[in-house]
């Protein structure tokens, strides 16, 4: 078996032991607000909590893989991930409750940066966005996993069934046994970067870092409080809305899967405005409609615009930088999903003040700045070379 060929489906695979964890966390909140009577903001800081240790640590691991590949940390990373969140409905109190999901915030970072260089390394021109797409459907899909493993398993076994994502590492470990143990392909990111010659455009990433982020502060208080907006504004159960919470991760996957795809026939840029496009009319009228049918099926399209740009702002990010493939990784990449949860709190104090209706206007409001910036993005220098697609 040619390992070099399959592995990018096992990058995907690890994605998905990955962002599992990370997709859990906001499904978690309603128990966790019935066991021990938090408020909204105090059950948002968890998320703040496991995303600032994501935040810190992730550019970090970007420069390291742009120094030397370290496959291993990918494994270390999703361990790290899986025994925090099992260890979630183990501990007791606020401060274990931090601890435990710093641990899994923590693991989610490592994986990322390195991950998502070798899926650069293994990728040329041409393909690189399907590679991309291939790879960030795999996040997405632990996204839309975990929800559904938290509520089966909190059901059957109460919140010690979080202990189920230990499961997930021991399979990734199994991946990463098979396709990454010894294997010198996996060496070559580095030398890969360091070896074209392209020139960094730092000031193109910064208004794509920009661009990431607001998504990411839109996408965190989807993700955060979506399960609580159904049940507290529209009168749906728990498990209801959690497994609707899972239709929007599931649309975010398929269309993460279809950006990177469009992106390589369409061109990045193009991608990423659609998508913002699509997203911000969806979620406006997801605040404002009073029918529960239409809040539920708008998470479709909600789902599908908030994905459909993943892939093509990865790989702008590894083309502006593309000396530092690693750190562009990781701040695209993981941060892309970490940041925004640092904002988590003060929606959480907007909903504790004046409603959770209010908390989803002012994340409408945010998602107006990725469509704006997503216009400002220039090309960049490879496109000039005949490196790229047409755009």
């Amino acid at each position: 078996m040619n390992r070099s060929k399959y592995a990018r489906y096992a990058l995907s695979l690890g994605h998905l032991c990955s962002d599992v964890n990370q997709g859990t966390l906001a499904a978690l909140l309603p128990y966790l607000i019935a066991a021990y009577h938090f408020d909204y903001a105090t059950a948002a800081t968890l998320v703040m909590v496991s995303n600032i240790a994501g935040s810190l640590i992730q550019p970090l691991f970007g420069w390291l893989s742009d120094q030397k590949s370290r496959p291993w940390v990918m494994l270390l990373g999703v361990c790290m991930a899986g025994g925090g969140m099992a260890a979630t409905g183990l501990v007791s109190g606020y401060g274990g409750l931090c601890a435990a999901v710093i641990v899994s915030g923590m693991g989610i970072a490592m994986f990322h940066p390195q991950a998502a260089m070798l899926v650069n390394a293994l990728s040329t021109e041409r393909d690189r966005g399907a590679n991309l797409g291939v790879f960030s459907f795999g996040g997405s899909m632990g996204f839309t996993v975990g929800p559904a493993m938290a509520g089966a398993s909190i059901a059957l076994f109460g919140l010690k069934g979080t202990l189920v994502f230990l499961l997930p590492p021991l399979v990734f470990a199994a991946a990463y046994a098979v396709f990454f143990a010894g294997c010198d392909f996996a060496a070559a990111g580095p030398k890969t970067s360091a070896a074209r010659s392209g020139r960094d455009s730092w000031r193109e990433f910064a208004k794509l870092s920009s661009l990431v982020f607001a998504r990411s502060i839109v996408n965190s208080g989807i993700n955060t409080f979506t399960v609580l907006y159904l049940t507290a504004v529209h009168g749906q159960s728990k498990a209801l809305s959690s497994a609707f919470l899972s239709v929007y991760y599931a649309a975010g996957a398929f269309s993460s899967l279809l950006g990177g795809r469009l992106s390589d026939r369409l061109g990045h840029r193009r991608a990423v405005r659609l998508s913002f496009c699509l997203l911000l009319p969806s979620l406006l009228l997801f605040t404002i409609t009073d029918r529960a049918w239409l809040a539920l099926a708008l998470l479709l399209p909600m789902g599908i615009g908030s994905s459909l740009c993943f892939s093509p702002l990865v790989a702008l990010g590894q083309r502006y930088l593309p000396r530092h493939v690693g750190l562009a990784s990781g701040m695209t990449l993981g941060m892309a999903v970490s940041v925004g949860g640092i904002i988590a709190p003060a929606f959480g104090r907007v909903g504790d003040l004046y409603g959770l209706r209010a908390t989803f206007a002012a994340v409408s409001t945010f998602a107006v700045l990725p469509v704006l910036i997503s216009f400002l993005l220039k090309e960049p220098d490879d496109a000039r070379t005949g490196e790229d697609t047409p755009r």
